[in-house]
């Protein structure tokens, strides 16, 4: 089942659908894509995805395999996907979303890349998946990105090719919690140490879970200002 799902969410991501309504300059547009993270469907950033629109952001859900697929394979796809996008580019992606992001950017020359930002994304790295990946079940379960997160070591210092913005949250509620020894302050899932990256241009701390970051109008907000104006401060 799981495999058919994202079969279906690999194929679903080869045909770039604007989902949002044209921006104010028809001339230069901005579109922005949005990548969900580990097991999710991408369902679960529509909110999200409805605030960039109304903002004026054309939106583009970018779909792939978090389990079956490793993270460089991955990040080829996401490449080719945004080459077919019209005008300035922009990324947003959510915890594993925003690692594959960083990697697509080290893989690759975008040259219509705007902004990136990432959402509680572990980008040196990940405690929680550390504990699963330390034993052949749990390898399995999170799969060959997370894996690949790991055997690199996180991702590289960023190399300042467009501005990166990172968003972390310090809401201790999640199942990260269960697996035990995850460094606070945290978000339930990921650290905030994980999140921070050398080189980015912006980084902000709010008071949200893991999950709820996607949800939080104070979230998207900053988002928004980020892709606009390159910084989280008003």
């Amino acid at each position: 089942m799981t495999e058919r799902v994202e079969r279906a969410q690999a194929a679903a991501s080869t045909v770039p659908a604007p989902s949002g309504p044209a921006t104010a300059a028809e001339s230069a547009p901005e579109s922005v894509v949005i990548v969900h993270g580990l097991w999710m469907p991408g369902w679960e950033l529509l909110l999200l995805k409805r605030r960039l629109e109304a903002a004026g952001f054309d939106t583009y859900p970018f779909a792939y395999p978090t389990v079956g697929c490793g993270l460089d394979e991955n990040a080829d796809r996401l490449a080719e996907f945004a080459a077919k996008l019209p005008g300035r580019v922009h990324f947003v992606g959510h915890s594993l979303g925003g690692v594959l992001i960083v990697r697509c950017f080290e893989r690759h020359s975008l040259p219509r890349a705007g902004r990136i930002v990432c959402l509680g994304s572990p980008l040196t790295g990940t405690h929680a998946g550390r504990v699963l990946a330390s034993f052949a079940l749990g390898r399995r379960i999170v799969g060959r990105c997370v894996c690949d997160l790991i055997e690199w070591g996180g991702c590289r210092p960023w190399n300042g090719t467009c501005d990166l913005g990172i968003i972390a949250g310090d809401v201790p509620l999640g199942f990260g919690r269960l697996l035990g020894g995850l460094p606070k302050p945290h978000d339930g899932t990921i650290s905030v140490a994980e999140t921070r990256l050398a080189g980015a241009t912006d980084h902000a701390v709010l008071h949200c879970t893991h999950m709820s970051m996607l949800w939080s109008p104070e979230v998207a907000e900053h988002v928004r200002r980020f892709l606009r104006e390159g910084r989280f401060a008003a």
